[in-house]
């Protein structure tokens, strides 16, 4: 089949290997469960310390700091490559393969997800502009990160491809094969990326999260990873050009 014909999730998807025990589903809730856990616990706790204690409790963005983060995001790839090969899988079963028509449905994808962040935002902060008077105040990017130095480059080109390949690709590819819903697979990846990014506050996550839901529509339609890693890249690196 060539790249240029879009195929459905649910035809894309890769049956599971013959010969395996019907008691292996457990096996791979705690693979899953291993994962997510070693690759998003430290990001989760820090959002949550965060959210909890205010900026005064973020951990001071450096050089060293930001070389243990790819350290880090580079050890979960490695967990990933390793369960999916036990299994007898590859990354490409979990929808990362190579086409220059993905990098121009990428743009597609990035547009689109701008677009619901925009409006999403209007529709959450003006009910409670409304209602309470006020805007709604949380941690801005440049609060929170300051003005990272050059190695947050590279980690951030690492961080969009190790997310949209665990939290998008993986994870969606498990849920749906464990559960039989789409619809789960989508709820379950947004909720676990906006569940990390609380350190913007409830209602600035919970915007973000739109373009996450954007992301795991389109994944949960096409199973193609690279279009949503190119847009999540590039998304970061906008970001981070205005911090600099």
């Amino acid at each position: 089949m060539s790249h240029a014909e879009a195929v459905p999730a649910t035809e894309m998807l890769p049956s599971a290997p013959s010969g395996r025990p019907a008691n292996e589903k457990p096996l791979r809730w705690f693979e899953v469960s291993l994962v997510l856990s070693i690759s998003l616990g430290n990001s989760l706790f820090n959002s949550l310390v965060i959210l909890s204690h205010g900026l005064s409790a973020a951990p001071r963005i450096s050089t060293p700091r930001v070389l243990l983060g790819m350290l880090s995001e580079a050890t979960s790839l490695a967990l990933l490559g390793y369960v999916l090969r036990r299994r007898g899988r590859r990354f490409s079963d979990i929808g990362l393969r190579w086409s220059a028509r993905d990098i121009g449905v990428g743009a597609i994808v990035l547009v689109i997800s701008y677009v619901f962040y925009v409006a999403g935002s209007y529709a959450i902060f003006f009910p409670h502009y409304w209602l309470v008077g006020t805007r709604v105040m949380g941690p801005t990017a440049k609060e929170i990160f300051g003005h990272p130095p050059i190695a947050f480059l590279p980690f951030s080109l690492l961080n969009g491809f190790s997310e949209e390949l665990i939290v998008r690709a993986y994870l969606m590819t498990e849920i749906f094969e464990l559960t039989g819903s789409n619809a789960f697979a989508v709820f379950f990846s947004v909720l676990v990326q906006f569940s990390y990014h609380l350190y913007y506050g409830w209602w600035t996550a919970g915007a973000v999260s739109l373009v996450f839901l954007v992301y795991s529509l389109y994944f949960a339609r096409w199973h193609r990873a690279l279009p949503i890693i190119f847009a999540h890249e590039v998304f970061d690196l906008w970001a981070l050009v205005r911090l600099w």
